[in-house]
């Protein structure tokens, strides 16, 4: 089931949205200072094509407090903008029977995309 889902996924919106994760993130890498929220970002979008079959967890560097800084600095540059697309994506998704599971996708990309140091998409 997750792999048709993964392809819906795609279809319609997913690869398009992992897309734009890589290009921000090749973008945030312009500059030095960038280098880690790009690749942040990267991650998000690799995580972003087959989010069905995933679960999240905290990342094995999420109590540093360089990963906070970087948090709060995700957060309020780039995070809250793209925590609130996948939070009104799934509000939109849940409206009918069959839009339920990839609104489930969105909500559970949401804490990653809010603090993408601290949890990250594995396996599970």
């Amino acid at each position: 089931m997750s792999c048709l889902g993964n392809i819906i996924w795609l279809i319609f919106g997913g690869f398009f949205a992992s897309l734009g994760y890589v290009l921000g993130g090749l973008a945030m890498m312009a500059t030095i200072i960038g280098i880690p929220f790009g690749i942040q970002s990267i991650k998000i979008g690799v995580a972003n094509l087959a989010p069905f079959g995933k679960r999240v967890e905290k990342s094995p560097h999420a109590d540093s407090l360089l990963a906070l800084i970087f948090d709060i600095i995700w957060l309020i540059l780039f995070g809250w903008e793209i925590a609130l697309i996948h939070l009104l994506s799934g509000i939109v998704l849940a409206v009918t029977i069959i839009g339920i599971p990839f609104a489930k996708q969105h909500f559970k990309l949401l804490p990653i995309a809010l603090l993408p140091f601290r949890y990250q998409l594995a396996e599970g």
